[in-house]
């Protein structure tokens, strides 16, 4: 069979992290181990009952057999503007600022082809969600890493971004609550972030992809509730995490109007939008009760605390996260992320993702998934102690 050569734009994308880290996961699965996998970010409960009867009532409706609207249905944009209103007192107007996306990493990848040339600069978070590499790739963009460290409280620093880096920048990156060290956004941040993309005309993304889920009695900040956020950038939402729609692949993109029509524009090229049955389905998750949500939040903190004590009876000294589904846990001194990671698998048959896969400066962390019972969890931390890693910890 003839074989033929794909593009430099393909050949040159980053390698997918996650893809090896499944690898060696399933092949001691398949050694007939149990895995406990923390190293995921897979919503491990269904999505809620009156969601999935929207879509099988919907998906009876002949309207939704045909091509829906290129840009998405009115009803669904609608019901995002009435969303954003009564969660973030944030008014958008459904027709402009509204954009439905086929999932939250198809919007991240598709704003650098939209709004950079090659060269462009493009800040990035470090650590961060590796698939804003991706996009910067297509786009033939230049990469700076904007470091997230312990000591800022895992906020980037502008002060020490370089000039001449700022000047050069055309996007900027942000995920707050943080995947992967569950740090959440303060007022200050979002409005010094404000300032910073006025003073040098840098686009704004903030991908709020875990913005339901923040503990101990804080609800996340929207960036679009900062005062002239709409100027400079957009927020892009996904259901996946806070109505557990991960398969279902829907999200949007809210905020300036001239990125929204770029995003639309690219859109009209490659899709005619989303099955209108899964469109009629967020529209009901956005406008009813929210009971779901606020259980499913007080599902993870549970099993954040559940985690967290665990880990500290063992003599783990981790920090809890503020948000989303994940904790970011240094590894013990004389361990790289990967070797930690590798360890607790081959011993353990415990998964966690090394943070050395999400950037330079996640090095010495790993990531922990808040997806399984607090049972599960505390098996997991107790596998961990066997290794008796933590034994001087404990008898000091």
């Amino acid at each position: 069979m003839k074989h033929f050569k794909p593009s430099r734009a393909l050949t040159e994308l980053p390698v997918q992290f996650f893809a090896g880290l499944v690898q060696k996961v399933n092949r001691v699965i398949a050694e007939g181990h149990d895995v406990i996998n923390l190293g995921q970010g897979n919503p491990d409960q269904p999505t809620p009952d009156h969601i999935v009867k929207a879509l099988q009532l919907a998906a009876e409706e002949p309207l939704h057999h045909k091509y829906p609207p290129f840009r998405g249905q009115p009803s669904l944009k609608e019901a995002i503007a009435v969303f954003y209103e009564r969660e973030y007192g944030v008014k958008l107007n459904p027709e402009t600022e509204v954009a439905v996306l086929f999932g939250g990493k198809a919007g991240l990848v598709e704003l650098p082809v939209c709004f950079t040339e090659p060269g462009d600069t493009v800040l990035v978070p470090d650590p961060g969600y590796p698939d804003y590499w991706s996009g910067a790739a297509l786009a033939k963009a230049k990469m700076e890493m904007m470091p997230l460290l312990a000591e800022n409280e895992f906020l980037p620093d502008y002060e020490s971004i370089a000039p001449e880096t700022a000047a050069r920048a055309k996007l900027m990156f942000l995920n707050y609550p943080n995947n992967p060290t569950g740090a959440i956004a303060t007022k200050e941040f979002f409005e010094e972030t404000v300032s910073f993309a006025n003073k040098h005309n840098i686009l704004v993304c903030h991908d709020f992809a875990y913005g339901a889920i923040g503990f101990n009695g804080k609800k996340p900040l929207s960036f679009l509730q900062t005062e002239g956020a709409k100027d400079v950038g957009i927020e892009i939402y996904t259901l996946s995490k806070t109505y557990n729609m991960a398969g279902w692949r829907i999200a949007f993109a809210v905020g300036n109007a001239s990125i929204i029509e770029a995003i639309n524009l690219l859109q009209d090229h490659m899709y005619v939008s989303i099955f209108g049955a899964v469109q009629e389905a967020a529209r009901q998750a956005l406008l009813q009760p929210q009971t779901c949500v606020e259980e499913l939040v007080d599902r993870y903190e549970s099993r954040r605390n559940a985690l967290i004590s665990a880990c500290h009876e063992i003599g783990w000294d981790v920090l809890a996260p503020e948000g989303s589904f994940f904790a970011w846990f240094a590894v013990p001194e004389g361990y790289t992320s990967q070797s930690f990671a590798d360890l607790l698998l081959e011993k353990a048959h415990v998964a966690v993702a090394p943070g050395a896969g999400f950037g330079e400066h996640g090095e010495g962390y790993v990531r922990v998934g808040l997806l399984h019972t607090e049972d599960r969890l505390r098996e997991a931390v107790q596998r961990i102690a066997k290794l008796q890693i933590f034994k001087k910890q404990l008898t000091t």
